[in-house]
C-alpha cells in the first residue's frame, strides 16, 4: 500500500523536485528543469514520528498515509468563509432552519455546529455509527488516516453519537470530510457536507395525532423493509413523513418552487429506512442528499433511549455546482477574483448564476505500468497523482487494464488531463510533473514503468 511506502520515503533520499504546486499560480516558484519531491508524500517522516495537526501532535503508525497534499487543506475550512460559494449554501440552510423550526422560548430549535476538529477517532467515524468491522467503507485505500486509531473523518456523521450524547436532540453539523476517491471535475480528496438530526419524544411526535396519547414508540416485532424491530409501524411513519417534508421544505427554499421529488430507497449503516432525494433540475434527475430514521441503537448507546429520530446528509459542493452551475469542483479551492468576487452578494439568497472562466487549453499524457504483485489499489495512485499534480490535474481515466499471457503480469494505462485554472500551460511544465509521477509511482508503488 502507498501508506507504508510513504513512511520510507525519508530514508531513500529521492528527490525529483521540491513542489509540484510550484508551477501553480500563487505558489512559490520551481527551479527550472526540477521535478516534485516524492518527500512530499511523507506526512512527517516515518513510523514513530509525531504529526502536528490543528494544534495537538499525533504519533505515526502503520496506519498513517495522509500527504501534505492532503494536510494543506486541513483547517482552511471553507464553508466559513464569508460569501465564498459553500458559505452561502451554508448560511442559506441555516437561517432556513432558524426559521422554520423554533423552540419553547422563541429559540431556533436546530443548535449548528460548524467548527469541531475534522480529526476523530476511527470509533467516531464508524463503531459509534454502528459500521461493521469489515465494511469496505474502512480500508485505508479510501480513508486519510492519522493512525491506527485517529483519522480524518470521512463524513459529518462522526459526531452524531457525542452530541446526542451531550443531550441535544436538534442539531446541524457542518465541516470539511475527507476521502480518498478518483479524480474528476465532481470528486476531490477534501469536500464539506452538512448533517442534521432531529429527535422526537413520545409526547412530541405524537401531539396532534388523533387518539395519539394510546400510541407508543417502541415496541418488539421484527425488522422489515419498512421499520426497525424496535419501532412502531405508526412511529416510523410519523418520523419519515416529518423527515420528507423537513427536505422538502428545505429544497424548495434552495431551489424554489414547482421542483419535482423523489425518494428512492437505499442502505445506510446507520439508518433504517433510507432514503435518497432526487430532484428533477433543468429536466435531469439528481441525487442531492440522504436520510432515514436513526437506528435506535445508535440512540440508545448515546443515552436517549426514550426518543426515535432522523438525521439527514447532503454535500454543500453538490448543491452549489447545480444552483450556481460550478463545472468544475477545483474551483471552490481557487483564490481567483474572477471566481471569488461573483458569490460577493448582499442577500445570501440572491441568485446567483456562475459566468464560467476562460477555459485554459489541456495538456494529456498517458502513463503505464505494470502492477506489482500485490498491496496496489488504483486510489493509491490516484494520491499520488493528485499529490504531485496538485490542481494542475483535472482528470485521471483508467483506460486500458492488459494481462501479459504468459507471465500473468497485469498492466494498467492511465491518461492525465492537466489543466490550469487560470492560465495556460506549457508543455515544459507539465512534462516535469508527468514525469515525476512516473518516478514516484516507481518508487512509492513498487510499479514497474512502461514509460
Amino acid at each position: 500500500m502507498i501508506c507504508s511506502t510513504l513512511r520510507r520515503v525519508g530514508h531513500v533520499h529521492i528527490y525529483l523536485v521540491r513542489k509540484a504546486s510550484g508551477v501553480s499560480k500563487g505558489h512559490h516558484q520551481q527551479t527550472v528543469g526540477s521535478r516534485p519531491a516524492a518527500s512530499e508524500f511523507a506526512a512527517r517522516g516515518a513510523s514513530g514520528n509525531l504529526l502536528e495537526l490543528l494544534g495537538k501532535s499525533y504519533p505515526q503508525d502503520n496506519y498513517s498515509n495522509l500527504s501534505r497534499k492532503v494536510l494543506s487543506r486541513v483547517g482552511r475550512n471553507l464553508h466559513n468563509q464569508q460569501h465564498h460559494p459553500l458559505w452561502l449554501i451554508k448560511e442559506r440552510v441555516k437561517e432556513h432552519f432558524y426559521q422554520q423550526y423554533v423552540g419553547r422560548f422563541g429559540t431556533p430549535l436546530f443548535s449548528v455546529y460548524d467548527d469541531l476538529s475534522p480529526v476523530v477517532t476511527t470509533w467516531q467515524n464508524f463503531d459509534s455509527l454502528l459500521i461493521p468491522a469489515d465494511h469496505p467503507s474502512r480500508k485505508k485505500g479510501d480513508n486519510y488516516y492519522v493512525n491506527g486509531t485517529h483519522m480524518l473523518r470521512a463524513h459529518t456523521s462522526a459526531h452524531q453519537w457525542d452530541l446526542l450524547r451531550a443531550g441535544l436532540d436538534a442539531f446541524l453539523v457542518v465541516g470539511d470530510v475527507y476521502r480518498r476517491d478518483q479524480i474528476d471535475s465532481q470528486h476531490y480528496p477534501v469536500f464539506h457536507q452538512l448533517e442534521g438530526v432531529r429527535l422526537f419524544s413520545k409526547h412530541e411526535l405524537f401531539t396532534g395525532i388523533k387518539d395519539g396519547e394510546s400510541l407508543q414508540l417502541f415496541e418488539q416485532s421484527s425488522r422489515s423493509a419498512y421499520k426497525q424491530e424496535t419501532h412502531t409501524m405508526e412511529a416510523t411513519k410519523l418520523v419519515e413523513f416529518d423527515l420528507k417534508q423537513t427536505l422538502t421544505r428545505l429544497v424548495t427554499h434552495l431551489f424554489g418552487d414547482g421542483l419535482d421529488i423523489r425518494w428512492v430507497d437505499c442502505y445506510f449503516p446507520f439508518t433504517h429506512p433510507s432514503f435518497e432525494m432526487e430532484i428533477n433540475f433543468h429536466g435531469e434527475w439528481l441525487e442531492v442528499l440522504g436520510c432515514g430514521v436513526m437506528e435506535q441503537q445508535l440512540v440508545n448507546s448515546a443515552g436517549a433511549q426514550d426518543q426515535i429520530g432522523w438525521a439527514f446528509g447532503l454535500g454543500l459542493e453538490r448543491l452549489a455546482m447545480i444552483l450556481y452551475d460550478i463545472p468544475d469542483i477545483r474551483l471552490f479551492w481557487s483564490e481567483d477574483e474572477r471566481f471569488l468576487k461573483q458569490f460577493r452578494v448582499s442577500d445570501i439568497n440572491q441568485k446567483v448564476k456562475f459566468q464560467p472562466l476562460s477555459k485554459y487549453p489541456a495538456v494529456i499524457n498517458d502513463i503505464s505500468f505494470w502492477l506489482p504483485s500485490e498491496n496496489y489499489t488504483e486510489n493509491d495512485f490516484y494520491d499520488l497523482v493528485r499529490t504531485i499534480g496538485g490542481d494542475l490535474v483535472e482528470k485521471v481515466e483508467l483506460i486500458d487494464k492488459f494481462e501479459h499471457p504468459k507471465t500473468h503480469k497485469t498492466s494498467h494505462c492511465y491518461r492525465i488531463t492537466y489543466r490550469h485554472m487560470e492560465r495556460t500551460l506549457s508543455q515544459r511544465e507539465v512534462r516535469r510533473v508527468h514525469q515525476a509521477v512516473q518516478e514516484a509511482a516507481v518508487q512509492l508503488l513498487g510499479v514497474e514503468g512502461r514509460f
